[in-house]
């Protein structure tokens, strides 16, 4: 499927899982008729078993309720947790679940990462916020900041349509004589208010369609842009485009991780800092709490909420999606919130901040610049295993001989 912009729909930003939360299982409770969910992550903690009774309680009265979980991230649910979902008709599925391997998870890369709600096909949601008590703002010092949207009109029938086409069921098999396609950013060509395009990406057709929105707005700004993004280590592509609307006098402003989850995150973006300031680009370390966030906007209309980072996993292999977003109204409520960011939470990089100048130092950015330029195409050399479906029959948790296997180019249901 291919979707375009569509008009007139009502879209809500909601930030962190205080806002998010409430939202998502007022819509569960509501549906009458259907509900998809996907996650990367749902710990069985008080956030994941508000969850647990809202899906519980819709599939108790009647909706068909169909849930995929990321083998992966969610790799701990127990047993008595899961079967009480599929005892009351739940169809519960984890993407690509591999048995631990000396302890340790081996199903590391192809996630599935994206966080979607569809509830009948009228209201969606979608964004980077997981279901984990980590984003509620009582969680502590170590709670997440992060984004979704909740969305109704047009564009949730093309959210619902991807997610039909998605499912087990209907996916369709790819022939290995099958030429892959690649597609041009879909272009507003006119732009209006309350719009909205789904886009997504996968490891089949449509393999880099977020980046080149992000290029395409890049190419496009004219006054500002505000990047705020967890996990920043783009391809050379994005870096370059950020450097280039910078020169040409256009505010772009970068937000990163100052107080991370994981250190090899800033680790990595502290690599990007002297090209980023060198070419004028504004960047600002997040230092409240970790940064969990995937948004950014551009001059008076655009933005884009979702689950894609600007890392090697999320742009070349990972399935994420995003929301692109044209609407005055919504723009500058994401603009007010990230301009607070940036005065209340985050501090200003300068060059003191960034890794010296030494030869040890040049030597590293040249090799990560490399990498940078040519880890698309290494992707494509790597062995893609295929990914797997596992669906729980009631009661118990799946075991590995259970799984139905999936093509490649299905690996969205795949999730």
């Amino acid at each position: 499927m291919k979707c375009g912009w569509r008009d007139g729909n009502r879209i809500q930003l909601l930030e962190n899982g205080d806002e998010y939360y409430p939202a998502v299982f007022e819509a569960i409770d509501h549906a009458q008729r259907k509900v998809i969910l996907e996650t990367f992550i749902w710990f069985e903690d008080d956030v994941g078993k508000q969850l647990h009774a809202v899906i519980l309680r819709a599939a108790q009265r009647g909706v068909d309720v169909e849930v995929l979980l990321d083998g992966y991230g969610s790799p701990d649910l127990s047993d008595e947790f899961v079967s009480q979902l599929t005892s009351a008709g739940v169809v519960f599925r984890y993407y690509d679940p591999r048995p631990p391997l000396m302890g340790m998870r081996t199903n590391v890369f192809r996630r599935m990462h994206r966080k979607i709600v569809v509830i009948d096909n009228t209201i969606a949601f979608v964004g980077g916020i997981n279901y984990s008590a980590e984003h509620m703002s009582d969680y502590g010092p170590e709670a997440k900041q992060d984004y979704a949207v909740r969305v109704e009109g047009p564009v949730v029938l093309d959210i619902l349509q991807f997610e039909l086409e998605n499912l087990p069921q209907n996916a369709q098999t790819r022939r290995w004589w099958r030429q892959r396609r690649r597609h041009l950013a879909e272009e507003n060509r006119t732009p209006g208010e309350a719009q909205a395009l789904f886009v997504w990406r996968d490891n089949d057709d449509h393999r880099d369609d977020i980046e080149r929105h992000y290029l395409k707005m890049l190419a496009n700004a004219k006054r500002e842009v505000i990047i705020a993004n967890a996990y920043f280590f783009p391809g050379y592509r994005l870096l370059h485009a950020m450097r280039n609307a910078a020169r040409r006098g256009v505010r772009v402003k970068l937000i990163v991780q100052g107080e991370p989850d994981m250190p090899i995150v800033k680790v990595g973006a502290e690599l990007l800092y002297n090209y980023l300031l060198k070419g004028g680009v504004q960047v600002y370390e997040y230092r409240r709490r970790p940064l969990h966030g995937k948004v950014a906007l551009m001059d008076d209309h655009w933005a884009t909420v979702g689950s894609s980072n600007l890392d090697p996993l999320s742009l070349s292999l990972n399935l994420e999606a995003n929301l692109i977003i044209h609407d005055r109204e919504f723009n500058q409520t994401l603009r007010e919130n990230l301009h607070a960011i940036i005065a209340n939470d985050c501090q200003r990089v300068d060059e003191t901040m960034a890794p010296k100048r030494t030869w040890w130092n040049l030597a590293i950015n040249v090799v990560v610049f490399h990498f940078l330029r040519k880890f698309p195409a290494l992707v494509g050399w790597l062995p893609a295993h295929t990914p797997r479906l596992a669906q729980v029959p009631a009661p118990v948790q799946p075991e590995i001989e259970t799984q139905d296997r999936v093509t490649p180019e299905n690996s969205e249901v795949k999730p």
